[in-house]
């Protein structure tokens, strides 16, 4: 009998007065971040079977089926050829799984949802977990690949195959991070736990938080981050000039830089809006790095090779499946796609500035395409195809200069030309040398000039460094005394026992000079660039050396590419280069050379493959002879002029005098721009200019005012004076730090530095 409708109803009632009605159940937290996590490392919104996406996720399926096939457990390896000893073969093998992984729950790979493949990826965790990344293993040879390479990776794949595996597999990856990266690593911030290797650490164990559901683990990676936040005065990270610096000497905003911003990117996007959010006030500092320590750094989509440390060397890495070529593109495309994935985290203002930023850099880097670069994941190129189609304008290359004294290196821009200069003090390596990795880079912190004229960003990407001749790197003043690779030391370790690096800009021009002592040599020399809008002025005195060899003053050695025919021709006292630019070269003793060179990758780095190139090369240089003694140079680079316009301006005697070239004081002015500068050495005059101490001085005159900017390079932070003896009436304004003693027929001002070569502005009225 079928129940009547006032006994449902009743039923109903009674139910209603038993029990209130149920309520969804909140979201899990860990399990919102995990998802969130996944978005940020697979990537979303993008159509698989489109390109750039469609051939990228075919090409990882079949890495993964080729991986798959090649797996052949041993107690010693998971793959033939990536033995457990070294460590890196570890990270490698984790490489291979997670390469596998994303082609079996990405669509389009050909392998997505292949049960076979999951079965192998299993088969491939459970071997490393078995037979050495697990708590009872004692670490062995790279600390890196134990804490920070193979985490990184196990914990990526567990995040994403969490469904998939056992409570015991999730236990045992976070059991096996528990031990590789204990938790004194982040409560110490010293070590090998600092910048970039912090960010790392936290990024492992915030998913080992999230994935073993330990609120403490996740408070902690949180917490252990904001030591890196605030602005550094030595040693590791990051400083109030912009400067990046890792390993405690090495300029490294373009690698090491580029894994602290991704990783922050990432940890900052993930913890928004959670229990665990990053709120430590100092987070903005790091945002606010993207335009005072990134951005100057980055040229048409590169970021330029003097921040890139031992990484120059590594071109095509053999145990590379894709094989990629890393190059200052490379690195510059991983600065670019973290700065898209920091933007998730920063306000609309920054993040449309910063996409003004990326669609510029995208639209000029016709060199290695960013929207389709090979070593960008799917995720990495659908955030930057999401800003490359925002309504924001592309910013153009911007104009004028930087100082990163920190790190003991230079950027100017003019109206057609990028120039990047590279020093190295008591306080910046002359080179890195680590892990088999660039063992001839002796000389590319001996004022080493990296410059490109518009529209031209190939120069140090097209095989430069394994063909290059290491004693003529352009810029430089070397002894050419035959040095032994890795000389001087590993790990930065090689440092010349000199202070006055660093100069002074008005942020459009610049002076920039170097006491230069020679890598395992007795030379000694004073160099100094003056920059201009279309011009960098390049002096040299004091030349000495006792090595019985030649020494010389590389002017330039410019990449012609494969069997390069571009025409050089030379006028009196300039030279041109046809699709690169001039030089101006008083005197006559320029000599030049154009040859083939041939070289490997592997020459330089013994990671890298064995594969050959020869590149043309267009060598000019002024020799100094065999034990020079207070031997001098000048000459005029002009990136990108016309030969019309370089053989005019050689022929202009009024466009620029050489106030000073010596040992104690060098100075230019060049009248038609108002500009004088001078770097004393010591105490001095140079045409209108005093120092009572060693200085970089610069002086601007603008119709009715003048603008003096003051260093002090040496960095001791005592008090000292600068005279210009010109006619001045009163003063407009002047920092904190310069105190003006006296005006009328000349000036003198007082100038109180500190110690971090900043520079100091008084602005002046004239009579």
């Amino acid at each position: 009998m079928r129940p009547t409708r006032r006994a449902v109803l009743l039923a109903a009632a009674l139910l209603a007065t038993a029990a209130p009605p149920a309520r969804a159940a909140a979201p899990d937290p860990y399990d919102a971040l995990r998802r969130r996590w996944l978005d940020l490392a697979l990537g979303s919104g993008y159509d698989p079977t489109a390109e750039p996406y469609a051939s990228r996720l075919a090409e990882t399926g079949a890495l993964a089926r080729a991986a798959q096939a090649a797996m052949a457990p041993t107690p010693t390896s998971l793959w033939p050829g990536y033995p457990y000893d070294p460590p890196s073969g570890i990270t490698q093998s984790y490489g291979r799984v997670w390469t596998m992984t994303q082609a079996y729950v990405q669509q389009g790979t050909g392998s997505t949802g292949d049960p076979a493949l999951l079965s192998a990826v299993l088969r491939g965790l459970d071997h490393l977990s078995a037979t050495v990344y697990n708590p009872s293993t004692t670490r062995y040879g790279n600390w890196w690949e134990w804490q920070i390479g193979s985490p990184r990776l196990l914990m990526d794949i567990t995040a994403v195959l969490y469904d998939h595996l056992t409570e015991a597999r999730r236990q045992a990856a976070c059991a096996a991070v528990d031990h590789f990266i204990p938790d004194a690593m982040l409560t110490d911030y010293s070590g090998t736990s600092t910048g970039a290797n912090r960010v790392d650490l936290c990024r492992s164990v915030a998913l080992r938080g999230i994935l073993g559901r330990a609120d403490a683990k996740l408070a902690l990676a949180r917490d252990a981050l904001s030591p890196v936040f605030p602005y550094v005065t030595k040693g590791d990270g990051l400083y109030a000039d912009g400067s990046f610096v890792q390993h405690t000497w090495v300029a490294y905003s373009g690698t090491y830089g580029q894994v602290m911003l991704d990783g922050l990117g990432r940890l900052f996007t993930l913890l928004a809006g959670s229990a665990w959010e990053v709120t430590d006030p100092n987070r903005q500092l790091v945002l606010d790095s993207v335009e005072h320590a990134y951005a100057p750094l980055i040229h048409d989509g590169l970021v330029m090779d003097g921040v890139n440390g031992r990484a120059i060397s590594r071109g095509y890495l053999r145990s590379d499946d894709r094989h990629v070529m890393r190059s200052d593109h490379f690195h510059g495309q991983g600065i670019i796609a973290a700065v898209a994935l920091l933007a998730g985290g920063a306000t609309a203002v920054e993040r449309d500035r910063w996409h003004s930023y990326i669609k510029g850099w995208i639209e000029r880097d016709t060199v290695t395409p960013i929207l389709t670069a090979r070593q960008l994941d799917v995720a990495d190129l659908a955030r930057l195809h999401a800003v490359a189609d925002a309504p924001v304008p592309a910013a153009p290359e911007p104009v004028g200069h930087r100082l990163f004294p920190a790190m003991d290196r230079a950027v100017h821009r003019g109206p057609g030309f990028t120039a990047s200069l590279a020093m190295c003090s008591d306080r910046i390596t002359y080179y890195e040398y680590g892990n088999g990795e660039n063992p001839r880079g002796w000389h590319t912190g001996a004022g080493m000039l990296y410059w490109w004229p518009k529209g031209r960003s190939d120069q140090y990407t097209d095989w430069f460094w394994p063909t290059v001749d290491w004693y003529r790197l352009p810029g430089t003043t070397v002894s050419t005394l035959p040095l032994a690779d890795k000389a001087g030391g590993e790990w930065g370790q090689p440092k010349p026992d000199v202070r006055w690096v660093g100069g002074t800009t008005d942020g459009e021009y610049a002076a920039v000079g170097q006491h230069l002592r020679g890598l395992g040599s007795t030379l000694h020399a004073r160099k100094s660039w003056f920059c201009v809008p279309d011009a960098v002025i390049c002096l040299g005195a004091g030349i000495t050396c006792t090595d019985g060899v030649p020494v010389e003053t590389v002017v330039d050695n410019r990449n012609l590419g494969e069997a390069g025919t571009q025409e050089f021709v030379r006028g009196r006292g300039w030279a041109h280069l046809e699709g690169h630019g001039g030089w101006i070269v008083p005197g006559g003793a320029l000599r030049t050379l154009r040859e083939d060179r041939s070289g490997a990758w592997s020459d330089i780095n013994t990671t890298s493959t064995t594969q050959r190139a020869t590149r043309r090369w267009q060598t000019l240089w002024l020799d100094h002879g065999t034990d020079p003694v207070d031997a001098a140079y000048v000459y005029v680079l002009m990136p990108g002029a016309s030969r019309r316009v370089v053989a005019s301006r050689a022929a202009d005697r009024h466009w620029l005098a050489i106030l000073a070239n010596s040992a104690t004081c060098q100075a230019v002015r060049v009248p038609s721009l108002g500009l004088t500068a001078a770097n004393f050495w010591g105490p001095g005059t140079a045409g209108a200019l005093t120092a009572s101490a060693a200085a970089s001085v610069l002086v601007r005159h603008h119709a009715r005012t003048a603008t003096l900017c003051v260093s002090e390079p040496p960095r001791t932070g005592e008090p000292f004076e600068i005279t210009w003896n010109h006619p001045v009436r009163g003063v407009v304004r002047a920092d904190d730090t310069v105190e003006v003693l006296r005006t009328g027929r000349r000036t003198t001002l007082r100038i109180t530095p500190g110690v971090s070569c900043a520079t100091h502005r008084c602005e002046l009225t004239l009579s």
